[in-house]
């Protein structure tokens, strides 16, 4: 799986899990909510991913930065 859907699934479900504690539990779980914003904010300017480290420790290979070389197929020339 490529590294940028990962990190948009860890991202999206960190949002939705904090808003509902938040709603449910407490709502200083919002500062979660705006600590993940805020780490995506960062990484849009910076390239500076702290989960792609972690994956990457993890061996979870590739880069969500990485430009893909082009398939080779039948079709193309």
């Amino acid at each position: 799986m490529k590294m940028q859907l990962i990190i948009r699934r860890f991202a999206g479900t960190f949002v939705l899990a904090s808003l509902l504690l938040g709603h449910y539990h407490s709502p200083y779980w919002l500062w979660f909510t705006a600590f993940v914003g805020f780490n995506l904010l960062q990484s849009s300017f910076t390239n500076f991913c702290p989960l792609e480290m972690i994956l990457k420790k993890f061996g979870v290979g590739g880069s969500c930065c990485e430009i893909e070389k082009p398939s080779t197929s039948c079709w193309s020339n």
